[in-house]
């Protein structure tokens, strides 16, 4: 099999991609640390779970929206169980699964928290974006998403961490 290198053009791209991304990653977990002393993943676990029906999601469904390991997760939730911010519990219709659910003080910590997200956010991505490349940002992370997921004809997707099924799901 021969490797396909990069070209100097796609190279450029990918080393750009990866300094991008590690900085914007840095930026929203420095500001989230000084607001209210959690990481960017803690803080997307609140934000995803106020977005759910009754504040709640199955474990299983929570890691594969964030795209992360279930054990990952399970250490991300009791942390923020010890907190008071989430808790969990047993899932009705399967005794397997669990479910997290944001409490009131979760709530009440990512209502004080997400304005100063909000504008790092903005500061970091968005202002120095025009509305074209921000459409074209969406496409160009929707397209690479279902390729990795393999929602795309000849994706793959089935190896995903996210994705294996365990007992603790």
């Amino acid at each position: 099999m021969t490797t396909r290198w990069l070209t100097p053009t796609e190279q450029r791209a990918w080393r750009s991609y990866i300094a991008a991304s590690s900085l914007l990653e840095d930026a929203l977990d420095r500001q989230l640390q000084a607001e209210a002393g959690m990481p960017h993943l803690y803080y997307s676990i609140l934000a995803r779970l106020s977005d759910a029906p009754d504040r709640r999601l199955r474990m299983t469904d929570l890691a594969e929206i964030l795209k992360i390991t279930r054990s990952r997760l399970t250490y991300c939730v009791s942390r923020l169980e010890k907190d008071g911010l989430v808790r969990r519990e047993g899932c009705p219709s399967d005794r397997r699964s669990h479910v997290t659910v944001l409490t009131d003080e979760g709530m009440a910590v990512l209502e004080r928290t997400a304005p100063g997200h909000v504008e790092q956010v903005r500061r970091a991505l968005f202002d120095h974006l025009t509305p074209e490349q921000v459409g074209q940002l969406e496409e160009i992370c929707g397209s690479i998403t279902r390729a990795i997921q393999g929602e795309n004809p000849g994706g793959g997707g089935e190896d995903l961490p996210w994705r294996r099924r365990s007992c603790t799901s």
